[in-house]
């Protein structure tokens, strides 16, 4: 098992070295290298040459930290026919970087728009067709995530897309802070399991709130019916997230991906909030070492 940290908390306040320098610090062996500005940012074509990648893996050394996983967002599902060509042409050049930081796994969410979610699927079937190639020549595998406002935000929606692929190299991760979205509310993480089986190679922890509870009315939504997303990352305990039973489902099948800090909550409180999320994962997952 790979245990490692998404340092989006401080992203836009220190440098790629820093970044590096903080995740070990803060006790981790692997970092996701999530979207910064000064790399691989949202929805944009990634800035990282060779001169940059180059430096990216000497800090990585240096620090004693490794990359678990690259993630980009990019509007591949897009029904806008040009921005899913510009997506697309971002994700290759990404694929390259990965390959090049000899990285094996790139994760990312399936986007679209959750309005049209047919031609979302048609278009991320698309892309995927001119991707698969791409992925396969520099031996990256995927892994893809069902995201609150995306065109799939079910489950075993997006776990039936990924096998209707039929390709091994395509994966899934599953976001504790997302639970709510993925079985409309209710949260049952035993039974997402049971669902997507070995096709979850990754994990992503944070606690949330569940926005359907009280009748829908956990939040209050101004106007009522506003079309809004809502949801957080907090530290394990902070929200309504049945960690027990997460910790449960991933010991008893013996748990071998990517396992992820999540919390994004907390920026201005970034050792306290480790301490109590990394406190979380290891006594959750004791069968399993770190």
């Amino acid at each position: 098992m790979k245990l490692a940290y998404d340092p989006s908390m401080f992203r836009d306040s220190m440098t790629l070295k820093q970044m590096f320098d903080e995740v070990a610090r803060l006790g981790y062996e692997y970092v996701e290298l999530s979207p910064r500005r000064d790399f691989i940012w949202f929805y944009e074509h990634p800035v990282a040459d060779h001169t940059l990648i180059k430096q990216v893996k000497k800090y990585a050394k240096d620090a004693g930290v490794k990359i678990s996983s690259i993630l980009p967002v990019q509007q591949w599902s897009s029904p806008d026919e040009q921005e899913r060509e510009f997506a697309v042409r971002n994700l290759k050049r990404t694929i390259e970087i990965t390959a090049e930081l000899e990285v094996p796994v790139l994760n990312t969410e399936f986007a679209g728009d959750k309005f049209q979610p047919l031609v979302s699927q048609g278009q991320w079937y698309k892309s995927m067709a001119e991707l698969a190639p791409v992925f396969e020549k520099n031996n990256i595998e995927l892994e893809i995530q069902p995201h609150p406002n995306d065109f799939i935000e079910s489950n075993l929606a997006a776990t039936r897309l990924i096998r209707s692929l039929d390709l091994d190299w395509v994966h899934q991760v599953w976001c504790s802070a997302h639970a709510f979205y993925m079985d409309d509310g209710r949260g049952d993480i035993r039974q997402q399991f049971a669902e997507s089986g070995e096709r979850i190679t990754h994990v992503l922890i944070a606690d949330t709130f569940n926005h359907k509870g009280n009748f829908g009315l956990r939040y209050i939504i101004n106007p009522p019916g506003a079309p809004v997303t809502i949801h957080q990352h907090l530290n394990p305990g902070e929200g309504e997230v049945d960690f027990t039973t997460l910790y449960q489902v991933l010991n008893e099948r013996h748990f071998d991906g990517i396992i992820t800090n999540n919390v994004f909550a907390w920026p201005d409180r970034v050792d306290w909030s480790n301490d109590v999320t990394l406190q979380s994962i290891q006594s959750g997952l004791h069968l399993l070492k770190t």
